[in-house]
């Protein structure tokens, strides 16, 4: 998420999730702090979408709650957010269909969508005018000559703003390591076409839903081969049945088959496109691989996992191919052919964008840490200079004026961890942390409400710290602790009964790390009757 401002105007550009670690346990998403928007919802003129991916459109449902402003998008673009809005029940949310080439007016501001190349549907790069100047915001991109739709990026119309002049290039650095260029999404065509006609049983495609360049392009092969077509995975159906509606895919509807009637073709006349490329579990794919899906792999099938892993990703995704060929199944995966190919600009075409903008400032933007600093030195190459590159901190403000640029200050900003519905917060998230290393021991004390005497044997329980028929002399020392500091309960008033608690707790903690070496979480209950 980006936020532009000039006067009492504000735009937001995006408004995406992440998805979390293994430092988060139990966490769905990760969304963006948006308490500044919050406090400024009477200055937004409209939220910006660049394209439909998660990472640019996963948090609108949770900004729609907090406050209501227009959203621009493109025609597919807008359907995805329209489904997702749905979902979440909210209503209410004005949506404007934008083409390509088609500006809007935002207060003081001013904006062209460009027609960019992405691996989806609709995607666009910003033109901002703004009073001091214009600001370009490429989006996701990349530049692909012969893209699937046949229209391809509009080079010229960057090109157009930089003969006029760029105040500031806001660019793509996902790729920012690779060299070269960007393999055209046609190219894997080829690959596409030299499997399915070596495969002599089912074919299984698993890509990214979103990409639906990619599912057209395999269903085009298949259908020439006298394959039938299935989808698999909740939101690969949903998007194929927007792309459909909108005009995006074409696919002859007698050859698209539901899992319950394949059993009516042979295998030969298989192929099925499913969720899974990143190993996720309770995926489609996944499932397959492990032998809890209605369509399950074995000898014979072949399998395409067309995509590459995601940074952190890599552990699950070799995990799924592995059990694939645990289960006979040929696999095919990049690293043995060209079965997928980036949506995003490698550094020949980063500089490119930077030749034909021209811009005075520079700030990468997309990507990680090492991206954004490869991307400033290509900048620098590209003959800007150096005081002139700004590689934005997460709340950072970026100041800029037709005469200088500079860093200053920051405002509230940062990560929402949501589960379910709701946000968590991080001494939750710390509980859980410790839950999940040194597990948790519950200690229950009865007692007399009126006296605070011991009614009952003090009773201990563990859960992922310890098995307890095999701790029984650790138990019974810990019993044995609590019930010499439940004693003063009996003498002291209910005030200091949470004093009491704390002690119990701190000397229990103490004498488990002592006899463990490790510090489960203790919880102390008392039950007054």
């Amino acid at each position: 998420m980006t936020v532009l401002e000039y006067g009492d105007d504000i735009i937001i550009i995006d408004c995406g999730i992440s998805f979390p670690d293994d430092e988060m346990p139990g966490i769905d998403v990760v969304i963006p702090d948006m308490t500044y928007l919050e406090s400024n919802q009477d200055r937004i003129k409209g939220m910006l979408i660049t394209h439909g991916h998660e990472d640019h459109i996963g948090a609108i449902p949770f900004a729609m709650q907090k406050f209501l402003c227009p959203i621009y998008g493109t025609t597919f673009t807008n359907a995805l957010i329209r489904h997702k809005l749905d979902e979440h029940h909210i209503e209410n949310v004005e949506l404007h269909d934008v083409r390509p080439g088609e500006t809007v007016e935002l207060g003081s501001m001013k904006v062209e969508f460009i027609k960019t190349s992405h691996s989806i549907a609709g995607a666009v790069g910003l033109a901002i005018m703004t009073p001091i100047g214009t600001v370009i915001h490429t989006g996701d991109f990349k530049i692909d000559l012969t893209p699937m739709d046949g229209e391809p990026i509009n080079i010229n119309r960057f090109a157009y703003y930089g003969s006029k002049g760029v105040l500031a290039l806001l660019s793509d650095s996902t790729n920012a390591e690779r060299t070269g260029y960007t393999q055209s999404e046609r190219e894997i065509g080829k690959t596409f076409e030299s499997v399915f006609s070596q495969a002599k049983g089912r074919v299984i495609v698993a890509t990214f839903a979103s990409n639906v360049y990619r599912m057209q392009q395999v269903a085009d092969v298949a259908i020439e081969h006298g394959r039938v077509v299935c989808f698999q995975g909740r939101s690969m159906e949903q998007i194929v049945g927007i792309a459909q509606e909108l005009g995006y895919m074409h696919i002859p509807e007698e050859k698209i088959v539901q899992l319950d009637k394949l059993k009516d073709y042979r295998d030969e006349q298989i192929c099925v496109m499913t969720t899974g490329s990143q190993g996720e579990p309770m995926s489609g794919l996944f499932r397959m691989a492990n032998a809890t899906h209605k369509l399950n792999v074995g000898a014979g099938d072949t399998v395409i996992i067309s995509a590459s892993a995601i940074p952190g990703n890599e552990l699950g995704v070799a995990r799924v191919i592995n059990q694939l060929y645990e289960k006979g199944a040929h696999v095919v995966y990049d690293q043995m052919a060209d079965v997928h190919v980036s949506g995003h600009a490698c550094r020949e075409e980063l500089k490119l964008m930077l030749s034909i903008t021209k811009p005075k400032y520079f700030i990468p933007v997309h990507g990680e840490a090492r991206h954004l600093r490869i991307h400033a030195g290509l900048g620098e190459q590209m003959g800007i200079r150096k005081e002139n590159i700004f590689i934005p901190q997460l709340g950072g403000i970026i100041e800029l004026t037709s005469r200088k640029g500079i860093q200053s200050g920051t405002v509230p900003a940062g990560s929402v961890m949501v589960d379910g519905l709701a946000g968590i917060e991080d001494i939750v998230l710390n509980d859980r942390k410790l839950l999940s290393k040194d597990g948790v021991v519950l200690v229950i004390i009865t007692m007399d409400g009126e006296t605070g005497r011991l009614c009952a044997p003090v009773e201990i329980m563990s859960r992922g710290f310890i098995y307890m028929k095999e701790a029984e002399e650790l138990i019974e020392e810990s019993v044995k602790l609590v019930k010499e500091e439940a004693g003063r309960f009996e003498e002291a008033d209910k005030s200091e009964y949470t004093e009491i608690k704390n002690a119990i707790k701190s000397r229990l903690k103490s004498y488990l790390y002592a006899k463990t070496h490790r510090h489960p979480m203790i919880v102390p209950f008392t039950i007054e009757i």
